[in-house]
């Protein structure tokens, strides 16, 4: 499994599996599977420390449900997850209304 973090200019940060990446224009655009918005996070100094270890605080973070399927444009990182991160996130509860 290929799973990543993103970043996009506009759109916010995701985690989920990374299907295909192109330029289209002059930005990056990525889609992915299973994917799930990090809409906060706490217990992690960046995206880049929770792509390596996860959050040492979940119930601190605000973390969507998973859609199916998503392309995103103007992606400006693509960080790959380690096992650890993903077992991590994947625990985290959804924060939904």
């Amino acid at each position: 499994m290929n799973k990543v973090i993103i970043r996009s200019d506009r759109a916010g940060v995701f985690y989920g599996e990374l299907v295909k990446q192109e330029v289209a224009g002059d930005k990056l655009m990525v889609e992915m599977k299973n994917a799930r918005r990090i809409f906060y996070w706490s217990g992690a100094a960046s995206i880049s420390q929770l792509a390596i270890d996860g959050t040492k605080r979940p119930d601190d973070c605000k973390i969507t449900l998973p859609v199916d399927t998503i392309t995103v444009m103007g992606v400006i990182e693509v960080i790959p997850m380690t096992e650890k991160a993903i077992k991590n996130l994947d625990s985290v509860r959804v924060w939904k209304l």
